[in-house]
Protein backbone atom coordinates (compact mmCIF):
# COMPACT_ATOMS: atom_id res chain seq x y z
CA UNK A 1 0.00 0.00 0.00
CA UNK A 2 2.04 3.20 -1.37
CA UNK A 3 0.30 6.93 -1.25
CA UNK A 4 1.64 9.59 -3.80
CA UNK A 5 1.17 12.88 -2.22
CA UNK A 6 -0.06 15.53 -4.62
CA UNK A 7 -3.11 17.84 -4.17
CA UNK A 8 -4.50 14.58 -2.60
CA UNK A 9 -3.31 10.94 -1.46
CA UNK A 10 -3.45 8.74 -4.74
CA UNK A 11 -3.03 5.39 -3.77
CA UNK A 12 -0.52 2.98 -6.02
CA UNK A 13 1.54 0.16 -6.48
CA UNK A 14 5.34 -0.06 -5.45
CA UNK A 15 6.81 0.05 -9.16
CA UNK A 16 5.24 3.07 -9.52
CA UNK A 17 6.75 5.47 -7.10
CA UNK A 18 9.54 7.51 -8.73
CA UNK A 19 10.77 9.40 -5.95
CA UNK A 20 9.66 12.89 -7.79
CA UNK A 21 6.69 13.48 -5.29
CA UNK A 22 6.26 12.62 -1.84
CA UNK A 23 5.24 8.93 -1.19
CA UNK A 24 4.23 6.56 1.93
CA UNK A 25 3.83 3.30 2.19
CA UNK A 26 2.90 0.70 4.74
CA UNK A 27 4.16 -2.48 3.68
CA UNK A 28 4.11 -6.39 5.06
CA UNK A 29 7.57 -8.04 6.26
CA UNK A 30 6.87 -10.22 3.64
CA UNK A 31 7.55 -7.68 0.71
CA UNK A 32 10.81 -6.35 2.16
CA UNK A 33 13.49 -8.04 -0.36
CA UNK A 34 11.03 -6.60 -2.99
CA UNK A 35 11.54 -3.18 -1.48
CA UNK A 36 15.55 -3.46 -0.48
CA UNK A 37 15.82 -4.57 -4.53
CA UNK A 38 13.71 -1.42 -5.66
CA UNK A 39 15.10 1.50 -3.81
CA UNK A 40 18.59 -0.13 -3.16
CA UNK A 41 18.33 -0.69 0.77
CA UNK A 42 20.99 -2.84 2.23
CA UNK A 43 19.69 -6.06 2.31
CA UNK A 44 20.38 -6.75 5.36
CA UNK A 45 17.85 -4.67 6.65
CA UNK A 46 15.04 -6.68 5.36
CA UNK A 47 17.00 -9.54 6.93
CA UNK A 48 16.58 -8.18 10.32
CA UNK A 49 12.58 -7.73 9.48
CA UNK A 50 12.02 -11.51 9.79
CA UNK A 51 11.77 -11.26 13.43
CA UNK A 52 10.61 -9.08 15.78
CA UNK A 53 13.28 -6.82 17.38
CA UNK A 54 12.87 -7.88 21.58
CA UNK A 55 14.87 -4.74 22.69
CA UNK A 56 13.92 -1.01 22.82
CA UNK A 57 16.98 0.41 22.25
CA UNK A 58 17.95 -1.22 18.48
CA UNK A 59 19.34 1.89 17.19
CA UNK A 60 19.37 3.83 14.43
CA UNK A 61 21.23 3.07 11.19
CA UNK A 62 22.51 6.34 8.81
CA UNK A 63 23.19 5.53 5.18
CA UNK A 64 24.56 7.70 2.51
CA UNK A 65 20.86 8.83 1.30
CA UNK A 66 18.58 6.72 3.38
CA UNK A 67 18.14 6.56 7.31
CA UNK A 68 16.73 3.03 8.73
CA UNK A 69 15.71 2.47 11.97
CA UNK A 70 13.08 -0.62 14.04
CA UNK A 71 10.33 0.77 16.51
CA UNK A 72 9.49 -1.40 18.91
CA UNK A 73 5.56 0.12 20.28
CA UNK A 74 4.15 -0.34 23.50
CA UNK A 75 1.14 1.60 24.96
CA UNK A 76 1.33 2.88 28.82
CA UNK A 77 -2.59 2.34 28.96
CA UNK A 78 -2.35 -1.36 28.22
CA UNK A 79 0.52 -3.20 30.20
CA UNK A 80 -0.94 -6.90 29.40
CA UNK A 81 -0.97 -6.10 25.34
CA UNK A 82 1.78 -7.00 23.07
CA UNK A 83 4.24 -4.75 21.79
CA UNK A 84 3.59 -3.83 17.97
CA UNK A 85 6.85 -3.66 16.18
CA UNK A 86 7.41 -1.66 12.44
CA UNK A 87 11.07 -0.50 10.86
CA UNK A 88 10.95 2.49 9.07
CA UNK A 89 12.59 3.84 5.70
CA UNK A 90 13.23 7.15 5.11
CA UNK A 91 14.59 8.67 1.97
CA UNK A 92 14.47 11.89 0.40
CA UNK A 93 10.32 12.60 -0.19
CA UNK A 94 9.94 8.63 0.47
CA UNK A 95 8.40 7.39 3.79
CA UNK A 96 8.35 3.69 4.34
CA UNK A 97 6.53 1.91 6.73
CA UNK A 98 7.41 -2.25 7.52
CA UNK A 99 4.70 -3.78 9.46
CA UNK A 100 7.25 -6.18 11.34
CA UNK A 101 4.32 -7.36 13.91
CA UNK A 102 0.99 -5.18 13.62
CA UNK A 103 -1.04 -7.65 16.10
CA UNK A 104 -4.31 -5.37 15.51
CA UNK A 105 -3.48 -2.92 12.68
CA UNK A 106 -3.46 -0.53 15.47
CA UNK A 107 -0.09 1.01 14.47
CA UNK A 108 -1.77 1.02 10.86
CA UNK A 109 -4.72 2.90 11.28
CA UNK A 110 -2.68 5.69 13.43
CA UNK A 111 0.15 5.63 10.30
CA UNK A 112 -3.54 6.26 7.65
CA UNK A 113 -4.08 9.15 10.79
CA UNK A 114 -1.13 10.92 10.16
CA UNK A 115 -1.40 10.82 6.60
CA UNK A 116 -4.70 12.44 7.03
CA UNK A 117 -3.76 14.84 9.21
CA UNK A 118 -2.60 17.71 6.86
CA UNK A 119 -4.03 18.43 3.76
CA UNK A 120 -2.48 17.62 0.73
CA UNK A 121 -0.62 20.90 -0.50
CA UNK A 122 0.65 21.38 2.61
CA UNK A 123 2.36 18.06 3.27
CA UNK A 124 5.85 17.45 3.84
CA UNK A 125 8.36 14.62 4.57
CA UNK A 126 8.88 16.13 7.81
CA UNK A 127 5.56 16.41 8.94
CA UNK A 128 4.60 12.93 7.83
CA UNK A 129 7.09 11.62 9.76
CA UNK A 130 6.00 13.85 13.08
CA UNK A 131 2.45 13.19 12.30
CA UNK A 132 3.49 9.59 12.63
CA UNK A 133 5.42 9.53 15.94
CA UNK A 134 2.63 11.62 17.18
CA UNK A 135 0.08 9.88 16.36
CA UNK A 136 2.03 7.05 18.34
CA UNK A 137 2.09 9.07 21.17
CA UNK A 138 -1.62 10.52 21.14
CA UNK A 139 -2.75 9.07 24.57
CA UNK A 140 0.12 8.54 26.31
CA UNK A 141 -0.27 12.08 28.77
CA UNK A 142 -3.96 11.08 29.40
CA UNK A 143 -2.74 6.60 30.36
CA UNK A 144 0.41 8.15 32.28
CA UNK A 145 -2.23 10.67 34.36
CA UNK A 146 -4.30 7.74 34.80
CA UNK A 147 -1.22 5.23 36.48
CA UNK A 148 -0.55 8.17 38.37
CA UNK A 149 -3.87 8.38 40.09
CA UNK A 150 -3.73 4.55 40.40
CA UNK A 151 -0.48 5.01 42.48
CA UNK A 152 -1.84 7.51 44.33
CA UNK A 153 -4.76 4.96 45.47
CA UNK A 154 -2.40 2.60 46.41
CA UNK A 155 -0.77 5.17 48.61
CA UNK A 156 -3.89 5.88 50.01
CA UNK A 157 -4.05 2.19 50.87
CA UNK A 158 -1.27 2.22 52.97
CA UNK A 159 -2.05 4.73 55.32
CA UNK A 160 -5.43 3.56 55.57
CA UNK A 161 -3.93 0.03 56.09
CA UNK A 162 -5.79 -1.24 53.35
CA UNK A 163 -2.61 -2.67 51.93
CA UNK A 164 -2.70 -6.30 51.38
CA UNK A 165 -0.63 -9.30 50.51
CA UNK A 166 -0.48 -8.26 46.43
CA UNK A 167 0.67 -4.87 47.04
CA UNK A 168 4.10 -5.88 46.27
CA UNK A 169 3.09 -7.87 43.43
CA UNK A 170 1.04 -4.36 41.95
CA UNK A 171 3.94 -2.49 42.70
CA UNK A 172 6.54 -4.55 40.94
CA UNK A 173 4.39 -4.68 37.56
CA UNK A 174 3.72 -1.07 37.73
CA UNK A 175 7.02 -0.51 38.20
CA UNK A 176 7.81 -3.12 35.51
CA UNK A 177 5.68 -1.13 32.96
CA UNK A 178 7.02 2.40 33.57
CA UNK A 179 10.44 0.71 33.11
CA UNK A 180 9.30 -0.31 29.82
CA UNK A 181 7.97 2.91 28.91
CA UNK A 182 11.02 4.56 29.72
CA UNK A 183 12.84 2.62 27.06
CA UNK A 184 9.90 3.17 24.74
CA UNK A 185 10.35 6.95 24.55
CA UNK A 186 14.46 6.82 24.75
CA UNK A 187 13.89 5.30 21.74
CA UNK A 188 11.53 7.09 20.34
CA UNK A 189 14.56 10.20 21.02
CA UNK A 190 16.89 8.51 19.95
CA UNK A 191 15.40 8.08 16.24
CA UNK A 192 14.27 12.01 16.75
CA UNK A 193 17.56 12.96 17.64
CA UNK A 194 19.26 11.11 14.72
CA UNK A 195 16.91 12.22 11.98
CA UNK A 196 17.38 15.92 13.62
CA UNK A 197 20.91 15.94 12.50
CA UNK A 198 20.18 14.67 9.22
CA UNK A 199 23.56 13.53 8.13
CA UNK A 200 22.56 12.27 4.87
CA UNK A 201 21.03 15.53 3.90
CA UNK A 202 16.98 13.88 4.08
CA UNK A 203 15.44 16.97 5.28
CA UNK A 204 15.31 21.25 4.52
CA UNK A 205 17.23 23.11 6.83
CA UNK A 206 13.96 24.91 8.09
CA UNK A 207 11.66 22.00 8.81
CA UNK A 208 13.49 19.53 11.37
CA UNK A 209 11.38 22.14 13.80
CA UNK A 210 8.83 19.71 13.45
CA UNK A 211 10.96 16.78 15.00
CA UNK A 212 11.98 19.68 17.58
CA UNK A 213 8.34 19.82 18.72
CA UNK A 214 7.92 16.13 18.80
CA UNK A 215 11.01 15.52 20.82
CA UNK A 216 9.97 18.02 23.51
CA UNK A 217 6.76 15.65 23.84
CA UNK A 218 8.73 12.50 24.05
CA UNK A 219 11.06 14.08 26.91
CA UNK A 220 7.84 15.41 28.62
CA UNK A 221 6.85 11.88 28.29
CA UNK A 222 9.96 10.23 29.84
CA UNK A 223 10.04 12.46 32.65
CA UNK A 224 6.45 11.62 33.66
CA UNK A 225 6.98 7.99 33.61
CA UNK A 226 10.19 8.22 35.85
CA UNK A 227 8.47 11.01 38.44
CA UNK A 228 5.87 7.92 38.17
CA UNK A 229 8.73 5.43 38.92
CA UNK A 230 10.09 7.19 41.64
CA UNK A 231 7.00 8.07 43.54
CA UNK A 232 6.50 4.11 43.47
CA UNK A 233 10.46 3.57 45.07
CA UNK A 234 9.50 5.74 47.58
CA UNK A 235 5.79 4.39 48.22
CA UNK A 236 7.59 0.50 48.33
CA UNK A 237 9.79 3.01 51.54
CA UNK A 238 6.48 3.80 53.12
CA UNK A 239 5.01 0.74 52.94
CA UNK A 240 7.90 -0.90 54.51
CA UNK A 241 7.70 1.21 57.30
CA UNK A 242 4.11 0.75 57.82
CA UNK A 243 5.18 -2.94 58.36
CA UNK A 244 8.01 -1.74 61.10
CA UNK A 245 5.09 0.13 62.68
CA UNK A 246 3.04 -2.43 62.92
CA UNK A 247 5.50 -4.88 64.47
CA UNK A 248 7.06 -2.56 66.75
CA UNK A 249 2.95 -1.77 67.93
CA UNK A 250 2.54 -5.74 68.08
CA UNK A 251 6.11 -5.84 69.98
CA UNK A 252 4.56 -2.74 72.02
CA UNK A 253 1.72 -4.61 72.66
CA UNK A 254 3.38 -8.05 74.10
CA UNK A 255 5.98 -5.94 76.24
CA UNK A 256 3.27 -4.41 78.01
CA UNK A 257 1.24 -7.53 78.63
CA UNK A 258 4.76 -9.11 79.70
CA UNK A 259 5.22 -6.51 82.22
CA UNK A 260 1.67 -6.30 83.72
CA UNK A 261 1.58 -9.94 84.20
CA UNK A 262 5.27 -10.66 85.12
CA UNK A 263 4.94 -9.73 88.48
CA UNK A 264 1.90 -12.57 88.98
CA UNK A 265 4.88 -14.94 87.62
CA UNK A 266 7.03 -13.42 90.76
CA UNK A 267 4.16 -14.28 93.31
CA UNK A 268 3.12 -17.77 91.76
CA UNK A 269 7.15 -18.67 91.70
CA UNK A 270 7.82 -17.02 95.20
CA UNK A 271 4.54 -19.16 96.40
CA UNK A 272 5.68 -22.12 95.14
CA UNK A 273 8.69 -22.66 96.90
CA UNK A 274 7.02 -24.48 99.83
CA UNK A 275 8.91 -23.29 102.37
CA UNK A 276 7.98 -25.14 106.05
CA UNK A 277 8.19 -21.67 107.77
CA UNK A 278 6.00 -19.80 105.24
CA UNK A 279 2.65 -18.68 107.37
CA UNK A 280 0.88 -18.28 104.09
CA UNK A 281 0.80 -22.03 103.58
CA UNK A 282 -1.02 -22.93 106.48
CA UNK A 283 -3.10 -19.60 107.21
CA UNK A 284 -6.88 -19.84 106.51
CA UNK A 285 -6.89 -16.93 104.07
CA UNK A 286 -3.64 -17.20 102.19
CA UNK A 287 -5.39 -18.48 99.26
CA UNK A 288 -7.64 -15.27 99.00
CA UNK A 289 -4.86 -13.15 100.04
CA UNK A 290 -2.86 -13.95 97.19
CA UNK A 291 -5.89 -13.79 94.70
CA UNK A 292 -6.23 -10.42 96.07
CA UNK A 293 -2.79 -9.33 95.95
CA UNK A 294 -2.16 -10.51 92.45
CA UNK A 295 -5.70 -8.65 91.26
CA UNK A 296 -4.39 -5.56 93.32
CA UNK A 297 -1.16 -5.58 91.33
CA UNK A 298 -2.55 -6.52 87.71
CA UNK A 299 -5.09 -3.05 88.23
CA UNK A 300 -1.93 -1.32 89.63
CA UNK A 301 0.20 -1.76 86.76
CA UNK A 302 -2.98 -1.68 84.28
CA UNK A 303 -3.54 2.28 85.65
CA UNK A 304 0.16 2.86 85.45
CA UNK A 305 0.59 2.14 81.81
CA UNK A 306 -2.37 3.95 81.21
CA UNK A 307 -0.93 6.98 82.90
CA UNK A 308 2.38 6.37 81.05
CA UNK A 309 0.81 6.04 77.92
CA UNK A 310 2.50 2.62 77.41
CA UNK A 311 -1.19 1.46 75.62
Amino acid sequence: MFYEVNDKLNEIDMPQVTGERLTTGYIDKSQAQELCARFGFAASTAQALQNANERFRSGVEVYDDYTFTELRIADAGSPEAEDDCVALYIKKNLLIVVDVEDHDDSTKNKFIAALRRYPGKSVTLEKTICAFLDALLVNETMHLEDLGLRIADLEADIFHGKADKSFHFTVLNLKKHLLKMHNYYEQLLDITQALDEDENGIFGDDRLMYLANVSQKIVRLREDADSLNSTLSHMQDAYSAHLDLQLNNIMKFFTVITSIFFPLTLIAGWYGMNFVNMPELTWKYGYVYVIALSAVTTVFLILLGKRKKWF
